[in-house]
């Protein structure tokens, strides 16, 4: 008997209670990443960094061809103890090519670190202004087509992209956006 007499209680309170509806809506930041001369310029100074530590790469891996052709010429006059330092020299530098290979472009190197640098402005502004855009239009939550969160279906009356293009000062108009995602891997030259 309690405990219907509670189940029916809970059923008032809840039944008594108005139930509010939560806006959202969703940005494709890629679209407006693309509109921004701030991104743009960010995107050309990764690739000039990535450009620049792929080349003193390169020349590492160059230098190490040479030392190599050098080694192999010279193998046959070479004592024991002489091949076995040249042999040596070379592992070294592979190494350490190798190693800054990694310091520049593996798992938070040079490079990530660059990009979150020079990215951080853009992600500001467009984050400033999806906050504004929420607080003028009243959402609760906001959305990004872009990301990885999937959105198998999205109601253009939801997309709130030129809200926040707007709030930027940006062109409205669509065009083709330029993506480019810098994954630049050295390899040794063969």
């Amino acid at each position: 008997m309690k405990k219907s007499l509670f189940f029916v209680l809970l059923c008032a309170v809840w039944l008594a209670t108005p139930a509010q509806a939560q806006k959202f809506g969703y940005v494709d930041s890629e679209f407006i990443f693309g509109k921004m001369p701030e991104y743009q310029k960010a995107l050309s100074e990764i690739d000039k960094f990535a450009d620049k530590w792929s080349k003193d790469i390169q020349d590492k891996y160059v230098e190490i061809d040479k030392l190599q052709k050098a080694y192999q010429a010279e193998e046959i006059l070479l004592t024991e103890d002489m091949k076995r330092d040249r042999q040596r020299a070379i592992s070294d530098k592979e190494r350490e090519a190798r190693e800054y290979n990694n310091k520049v472009f593996g798992y938070q190197g040079l490079l990530f670190e660059k990009k979150k640098e020079l990215m951080k402005v853009p992600m500001e502004l467009i984050n400033r202004a999806v906050e504004k855009v929420c607080i003028q239009k009243k959402l609760d939550f906001m959305f990004d087509k872009a990301s990885d969160f999937v959105m198998l279906y999205t109601n253009p009356r939801h997309d709130y992209s030129d809200y926040v293009m707007e709030e930027l000062g940006l062109d409205i108009k669509p065009t083709a956006t330029n993506t480019n995602p810098i994954n630049k891997t050295i390899t040794k030259p063969k």
